[in-house]
């Protein structure tokens, strides 16, 4: 039983709160029970495993928890353990979309409909805590890498309607960040470009439905 708060572990857990911690030991760490499970089910090994009440004293893990009502358990994981790329008839690539909460749910859109997901470079970490919970353990289980096919960027307003645009075997959405959008030269350099029209007096639709309702449609026609 943990009983100090300079514990290693713990000591560790407070690291791996900062991106340049898990970047630098390539760990991260899930909390709360359903991700441990999640990431347990999807063959991951923790490193370290803590458990409230159990493995440690319960006002320790409220001290290293990121919740607001701690979690019962905190894992610590290896990155490289996260699944494999491969490549997948549809992928979502994501360019500077740096909100965590966006990327987790782009995540589990993709997990939803089978796809793989492109991070560029300025991109929130998926693995971390915000994005983990975002993403509802659908990081354990969606390969992150360079999809391949047909290019299309969704762009808020100019493209064609997504309705109308003939989608291939293989096709990878490819989505800006929340406030710019795709640049010009990002635009350019895909297959064709779509838009979402909508009805409603809203400017634009967030990130992560965009990415939801390009996926539904390539599925829809898929099927």
């Amino acid at each position: 039983m943990i009983t100090s708060p300079q514990n290693q572990t713990l000591k560790l857990v407070r690291k791996l709160h900062a991106r340049r911690w898990r970047d630098k030991l390539g760990l991260f760490f899930a909390e709360g029970e359903d991700l441990v499970d999640a990431a347990l089910e999807a063959g991951l090994e923790p490193v370290e495993l803590l458990v409230a009440g159990e493995t440690v004293l319960t006002e320790l893990v409220a001290e290293v928890s990121t919740l607001p009502h701690p979690a019962r358990a905190i894992a610590i994981f290896r990155r490289e353990d996260l699944p494999v790329f491969e490549q997948r008839p549809v992928a979502l690539s994501l360019w500077r979309v740096g909100d965590p909460g966006n990327v987790g749910t782009l995540i589990r859109a993709a997990d939803a409909f089978g796809a793989s997901v492109e991070l560029s470079p300025g991109c929130a970490d998926p693995t971390g805590p915000k994005a983990l919970r975002a993403s509802a353990g659908a990081v354990f289980r969606v390969p992150l890498g360079e999809g391949a096919g047909r290019r299309v960027g969704l762009a808020a307003h100019g493209g064609r309607p997504l309705r109308e645009l003939e989608l291939g075997d293989s096709t990878v959405f490819v989505l800006g960040s929340e406030r710019e959008g795709l640049p010009e030269d990002v635009l350019a350099r895909c297959d064709d470009a779509a838009t979402i029209p909508t009805s409603g007096p809203a400017e634009s639709l967030n990130v992560a439905a965009a990415g939801a309702i390009a996926l539904y449609e390539w599925s829809r026609r898929a099927d």
